[in-house]
């Protein structure tokens, strides 16, 4: 007779799933509890001195109150500890995790000890040892280590544990409802309140006072924003901008116009403005290479043609017409319709050309521009540039009234000669990206994207590809030469060494050229955020002043790598970079780049 073994609802069941675990085998309990700890720890440690000298900046010398770099590892530390609230379920706190995973808690802590680690060891190799550290150094080093080892043991996604450690454990955060959609005041409050503290971390960038502060404030920056995007946190707020277009262009002028009333010094007004300039040239010429698809490598050339026609015609007794002195509207369109003469007359003959023999043709025209302006002394050519020396002794503008060499005051603020040329730069910024975005939205601006996704096609189905590109060439060189001409005023001079194709300090091609691939092609704020970085960083890490093209360039090769659609990315261009189904990209009403809200159900 066959023995029946009796089973049990355990030897019934099925086998369990694979446990799903991190990195480190903490169990799911200890690794929260470090990651909250460690995030209190690291912000703790920093009102302790990390040195005993005041010689290394910042002087981190003090008990009770953060100095320099403390500050930025205090701020990682809070997001570490708020990021772990929420992924406790911390009511209020939901909104940073919407995505339901853990790899905001990582990038976080992350970001908390790369900020650290880089204050500590600079602080040992720029004092000569580890014996420079005081014992909060030495906190703050390991404290910021604990969340780290905390992140490294959570599961990918939020709630994920395993059997043998919080059997049926469900976090509140895994209870947390979708997003819903908020009222139309709330969502012009969240972006008054996102572009506040868009000004304040760009006004707190550009005054920092030294290299080290200014490498921990990009690495916090850079885990932060990488965080918030991972945390889906940056897809909620792209939305509520795409139902307030119009709105939150308006508060980022707005917050642009209050950038100088929060200056005490006019050298970082200068930064601005220049800032701007580079931006607005960079805009340009994401015309011709986002939209259009013309890889230009000449494109400063058009830059130097505004400020040299604004230098000749704006009454510098060093012009060859030294009695001519036009009105800045005057002198502006001057240097505008000069710029888009030669965009045309270089545009006509070479834009049949396509890919690496255009991009030739346009650095020999750089080329040939900055030589020519070189000879034309009265010895090599005609005088009409006063060759090497260029045109000095630039007039201020006289705006309707208004000395922009003068200090005013205005409600309570002094405003120095850079501020007032930065804010009639606003004011150029303001028109330009008016002109882009409607051409980009256009008849015209769909021809230019059908030319950049494939010419041929876009000529079989009737478009005129050789006059669409010669229109966006055009185009780009004005918006250039109007820039150029605010810039010779600003300088004061015009001198043909800028206007090159590669240098150690922009503007220069491959500058501009970065500045659109790094921060996005084919949209808005794209090339302006990367020609604020390719500008700032120069002027702010001096030792990479000889070895700044290299760090470009291996920026440039791991930007292609891990995101090639740039950092402010075109949503329609993802698809081309990312194989189908990895991002789920919103539908699009215009071609710039906010993307319109998806549909339900979608």
């Amino acid at each position: 007779m066959t023995e029946i073994k009796k089973t049990t609802p355990d030897t019934e069941a099925a086998p369990a799933a694979p446990a799903t675990r991190g990195l480190l085998p903490f169990p799911l309990a200890t690794a929260r509890a470090l990651l909250l700890a460690g995030g209190i720890a690291t912000a703790a440690s920093a009102f302790l001195a990390w040195t005993w000298t005041s010689e290394f900046p910042g002087d981190l010398t003090y008990y009770g109150y953060p100095g320099g770099l403390q500050w930025l590892t205090f701020v990682a530390g809070l997001l570490t500890t708020l990021f772990a609230l929420s992924a406790y379920g911390v009511r209020g706190l939901g909104w940073l995790l919407p995505a339901k995973n853990n790899s905001p808690l990582t990038l976080t802590a992350l970001g908390g000890l790369a900020t650290t680690w880089f204050t500590v060891i600079s602080i040992c190799v720029e004092l000569g040892g580890v014996v420079n550290l005081e014992p909060g150094g030495y906190i703050a080093a390991i404290a910021s280590l604990l969340p780290v080892l905390g992140a490294l043991s959570l599961p990918e996604q939020l709630g994920e544990n395993t059997k043998d450690n919080l059997k049926a454990y469900v976090t509140k955060a895994e209870r947390i409802p979708a997003a819903k959609p908020l009222a139309p005041w709330a969502e012009r409050a969240v972006i008054t309140a996102v572009t506040a503290l868009g000004l304040f971390v760009f006004t707190y960038g550009i005054d920092t006072e030294y290299g080290e502060l200014f490498v921990g404030y990009l690495i916090l920056v850079t885990f932060s924003l990488w965080a918030l995007h991972a945390g889906g946190v940056l897809d909620h707020f792209s939305r509520i901008v795409a139902h307030n277009r119009s709105f939150t262009l308006a508060m980022g002028f707005v917050a642009a116009i209050a950038f100088p009333f929060t200056q005490t010094d006019d050298h970082y007004a200068n930064l601005g403005v220049n800032i701007l300039i580079f931006g607005t040239v960079a805009l340009g010429l994401n015309i011709v290479v986002g939209l259009a698809g013309l890889l230009d490598l000449g494109y400063v050339a058009f830059l130097g043609v505004g400020a040299y026609t604004a230098a000749l015609v704006s009454g510098s007794e060093f012009s060859r017409f030294s009695g001519v002195q036009f009105p800045f509207w005057a002198a502006a369109l001057t240097g505008a319709a000069a710029s888009l003469l030669f965009g045309v007359l270089i545009g006509a003959p070479t834009l049949r050309l396509r890919g690496d023999y255009l991009a030739i043709v346009t650095l020999g025209f750089g080329e040939i521009f900055r030589i020519a302006v070189n000879n034309m002394d009265g010895d090599s050519g005609p005088d009409i540039t006063n060759g090497p020396n260029g045109i000095p002794s630039i007039p201020d503008l006289n705006f309707f009234g208004f000395n922009m060499g003068e200090s005013h005051d205005i409600a309570g603020f002094t405003l120095g000669r850079f501020a007032n040329y930065y804010l009639l730069m606003v004011l150029i910024m303001a028109i330009v990206v008016l002109v882009y975005t409607r051409a980009a939205d256009s008849r015209i601006g769909r021809s230019w994207i059908a030319i950049r996704e494939d010419e041929t096609a876009a000529t079989a189905m009737g478009i005129n590809g050789f006059r669409v590109k010669l229109v966006a060439f055009a185009l780009g060189a004005a918006l250039a030469g109007l820039a150029g001409t605010v810039s010779a005023h600003v300088t004061y001079s015009v001198v043909p060494t800028p206007y090159q194709f590669a240098g150690s300090t922009p503007p220069n091609s491959a500058f501009l050229l970065a500045a659109v691939v790094l921060g996005g092609m084919g949209t808005v704020a794209g090339p302006l955020l990367g020609a604020a970085l390719l500008y700032l960083l120069p002027e702010k890490l001096n030792f990479l002043q000889e070895k700044s093209l290299l760090a470009f360039g291996i920026a440039l090769v791991l930007l292609m790598r891990f995101r090639p659609e740039g950092i402010i990315a075109n949503r329609r261009q993802q698809l081309e970079f990312h194989e189908t189904g990895q991002l789920d990209v919103p539908q699009q009403a215009t071609l710039t780049d906010e993307p319109a809200v998806t549909k339900a159900g979608a």
